[in-house]
């Protein structure tokens, strides 16, 4: 295994957020540090917000994002709807095991065969890099991608995607879904998003300049 390919996998082991934990350290912030009344009056969660309401004292940004992310997920716990990845299943575009990830899987049913994928980043390859991944594309019947915040499964093209964000995936960069148009807003502004976008928006040269 090549010097790089260490440095890369240990750097994204710690790039790559672990939710559950954070969550958990936001909840003993709001117990510790937080007027829980004021809390509930905000009509936005974003960390930036938490701040500047001043409910939370001596909070740091990093803090604030974390108790931001406890506040999302108690507003929409997680659903019994998610993704249950094959046992064994590897990305066909990276050939990682994506149960690993069971934040950021995708799935794609053609043919009757479901396919998963370790992000969104790499589903989208598979779907538009039309020269690499030759299947008859009128075959898919279904699509799907796992919100960040409650990783319940939904309809791909009925989902929200935050773009240039400081939370990476198992592969860098990538397109973090989201169920609402406020929560992937929450997200980016919590997260130092670019933008958000729509499935018919992502191209070919957006999923590209993920990997520049």
């Amino acid at each position: 295994m090549s010097k790089f390919y260490i440095f890369f996998l240990l750097f994204f082991s710690f790039a790559f957020a672990d939710t559950s934990r954070d969550i958990k350290i936001g909840e003993n912030i709001v117990n510790m540090m937080c007027d829980k009344s004021k809390l509930s009056t905000l009509k936005s969660t974003t960390a930036q917000d938490i701040l500047k309401s001043g409910a939370c004292k001596n909070l740091k940004m990093s803090d604030a994002t974390k108790v931001s992310l406890f506040l999302s997920a108690k507003k929409h716990p997680t659903s019994s709807h998610h993704i249950t990845v094959a046992k064994g299943a590897k990305c066909p575009v990276c050939g990682m095991f994506v149960e690993k990830y069971p934040k950021w899987v995708a799935k794609v049913t053609l043919n009757g065969k479901d396919l998963y994928f370790d992000g969104v980043k790499d589903m989208m390859k598979y779907l538009i890099y039309k020269g690499d991944f030759k299947f008859d594309r009128t075959t898919i019947s279904s699509i799907l991608v796992t919100d960040y915040y409650t990783l319940e499964s939904i309809n791909a093209k009925n989902a929200f995607y935050v773009v240039g964000s400081n939370v990476y995936g198992p592969m860098g960069h990538e397109l973090i879904a989201f169920k609402t148009l406020q929560s992937a807003n929450n997200f980016m502004k919590s997260h130092s998003g670019k933008k958000i976008v729509t499935y018919v928006q992502i191209t070919q040269s957006l999923v590209q300049s993920l990997d520049d």
